[in-house]
């Protein structure tokens, strides 16, 4: 773009902000929750123009394409902020859900808790995400910047290493149970 048609656009846009910014300030902040949020939709607009200037009409119908405009950044605007909303309803619901039932409170639970606690980091963080988020391997390659075949790996030699934590201690309170007579007599019962 040669340099007189720049400064002819600059000009164009400089006039179309001059004689619309205060009738579209005022349209936004009836509309928007807050001041703020009609600011920042203002500058969307004229951001839209700018890029667009060519599409905007050179008469009076610019006023209400960027009009068209505003409207349209601020029903995107009302729509994020009750997606926002209702993310943030759902994750409350679900944490206040979480916390209302006391967990179980066994030596199994404790068991597992503690073994799991002793898996190195990144087989606890593949396992955790596998059996608390529901996640596959290669959503947790994704989350984690690994490879679906490391994660397969981790998920793997966590789970074996699981098993043989929790298979030693079943082990070790059989012998205990064997040992204590009033312990293996007051299970039976």
């Amino acid at each position: 773009m040669s340099r007189p048609d720049q400064a002819s656009r600059e000009a164009r846009f400089e006039n179309l902000y001059r004689s619309t910014a205060r009738d579209l300030l005022a349209f936004l902040t009836r509309r928007a929750s807050d001041p703020e949020e009609a600011t920042d939709i203002l500058a969307e607009v004229y951001l839209v123009a700018w890029r667009r200037l060519d599409k905007v009409p050179t008469d009076a119908g610019a006023r209400l394409w960027l009009f068209g405009v505003a409207r349209k950044l601020l029903l995107k605007s009302n729509r994020q902020l009750r997606s926002h909303q209702d993310i943030v309803r759902g994750i409350t619901a679900e944490l206040s859900a979480g916390t209302s039932h006391p967990e179980p409170d066994d030596e199994f639970t404790d068991r597992v808790r503690a073994s799991v606690r002793k898996l190195p980091k990144a087989q606890r963080e593949a396992l955790l995400l596998t059996a608390w988020e529901g996640l596959k391997p290669r959503e947790i390659a994704k989350v984690t910047g690994s490879t679906a075949n490391l994660v397969r790996v981790r998920l793997h030699h966590a789970r074996k290493r699981l098993q043989r934590e929790l298979s030693a201690a079943s082990d070790q309170d059989s012998e205990n149970a064997a040992s204590d007579p009033f312990r293996s007599a007051h299970t039976m019962t």
